[in-house]
């Protein structure tokens, strides 16, 4: 699909940049580095795109922090995604570190925490009658696709099968399950390691 005027068919470079810009923003909101590559593919000399794209960016059409609060809010409460996935999205999109940190940083360990319980209440009743580690990798494996960190992840499964008589309280899961192992590494993850889970009010109560 065309997505604005193009410099090879003989427009002016900088109203074909403005174009391309002014139609991909109509469409969704971007980041600047989104926008920088679709110039690129349209072959807009660089020194053309970086004088339009910081014209936008003076006058507040491109604002790529407000852009990373805005994707955190709505794919946290939407998807339920956790800081880290969401990191990751965002940096997949050209969003500056920086920006990353302050946005993912305004997600609150307890509003996390809330998100994992809900995901997890929801499925619970589905893995009954399963034998008990079933249940537990597929419990974990719904937060681990969202990038929740796994002590985080052990606690909420943990929990929601206590509640739901599968595991009597105060007692591990099966020692011979290693829930890490359906995670993979979590580098530079910012769960606070003495969060009590205990003390977070759980809404779906």
């Amino acid at each position: 699909m065309r997505d604005g005027a193009d410099p090879r068919d003989g427009a002016d470079p900088e109203e074909a940049a403005r174009q391309i810009c002014l139609r991909l923003l109509t469409a969704a909101p971007r980041t600047r580095a989104q926008l920088a590559a679709a110039l690129r593919r349209r072959r807009v000399p660089d020194e053309v795109a970086e004088g339009v794209l910081g014209r936008f960016a003076e006058v507040g059409l491109i604002d790529d922090e407000a852009f990373a609060r805005a994707w955190v809010e709505s794919r946290h409460h939407g998807r339920g995604l956790a800081r880290r996935a969401l990191s990751a999205e965002l940096r997949q999109r050209g969003v500056a570190a920086e920006d990353v940190h302050a946005a993912v940083g305004a997600l609150a360990p307890q509003d996390e925490i809330a998100t994992a319980r809900r995901l997890v209440g929801r499925r619970v009743a589905a893995t009954r009658g399963r034998p008990l580690p079933a249940r537990v990798r597929h419990l974990a494996g719904v937060l681990a696709r969202k990038g929740y960190p796994p002590g985080l992840a052990y606690q909420v499964v943990r929990e929601a099968l206590e509640q739901d008589g599968a595991l009597a309280a105060g007692l591990d899961l099966d020692p011979g399950f290693d829930l890490d192992s359906g995670f993979g590494p979590d580098p530079g993850s910012e769960q606070d390691p003495g969060l009590d889970l205990d003390q977070v009010p759980d809404p779906d109560a």
